[in-house]
C-alpha cells in the first residue's frame, strides 16, 4: 500500500518558522517519524515538499491509480489553493487535510479551509502528531476500501 505526503509551501522551514506556533520539530523530523509508523503499518510512504502548488498538484496526478490514500498539509494553499482543491477532488482515495495548528484558532482570514471540503476528513492542532494520527487513520481508510 502507497500512500503519498504531501507537504505545502514553507513547511521545509518547520522548527525554524515560529516555533511558538509550529514548535521546534523539523520537517525531516516529521518525515522520519512519518517512516517509521510507515514501517510499522507495513505501508510505503512518498513524500514530497513543494513551494509550488503545481508541484503538489502534479504528484496527485502522478499517483491517481497507484496510491491508496494521501496526507496533504496544504500550507498557505489552505484559503487560496483551488487548483489542489479541485485535484485533490479528482482523487479516487481518501485524502486528509493536515495541520500542525489549530487553524481555527488563529487568524481570522486563516479560519476557513477551501481544501476542506475536498477531503474525507481534517486532523489539526496536535502539533507533529496531526500527521501521525492522520496516517494511522488513513492507513485503516484505505484498508477499508480495498475490501469492499
Amino acid at each position: 500500500m502507497k500512500i503519498v505526503v504531501l507537504h505545502g509551501p514553507n513547511l521545509n522551514l518547520f522548527g525554524r518558522r515560529e516555533p511558538h506556533i509550529y514548535g521546534t520539530t523539523t520537517l525531516a523530523e516529521i518525515n522520519a517519524k512519518l517512516e517509521a509508523l510507515a514501517k510499522e503499518l507495513g505501508v510505503e510512504l512518498e513524500i514530497l515538499q513543494s513551494n509550488h502548488e503545481g508541484t503538489l498538484i502534479d504528484k496527485l496526478h502522478e499517483r491517481i491509480d497507484t496510491a491508496a490514500g494521501a496526507l496533504v498539509n496544504p500550507a498557505g494553499l489552505t484559503q487560496h489553493g483551488v487548483p489542489l482543491h479541485d485535484a485533490i477532488k479528482a482523487m479516487p482515495f481518501p485524502v486528509l487535510e493536515i495541520h500542525m495548528s489549530n487553524i481555527a484558532a488563529r487568524e481570522t482570514w486563516r479560519a476557513h479551509s477551501i481544501i476542506s471540503p475536498a477531503v474525507k476528513a481534517t486532523i489539526q492542532g496536535l502539533g507533529w502528531r496531526s500527521y501521525t494520527m492522520g496516517l494511522r487513520a488513513l492507513v485503516e481508510l484505505a484498508t477499508e476500501a480495498a475490501a469492499k
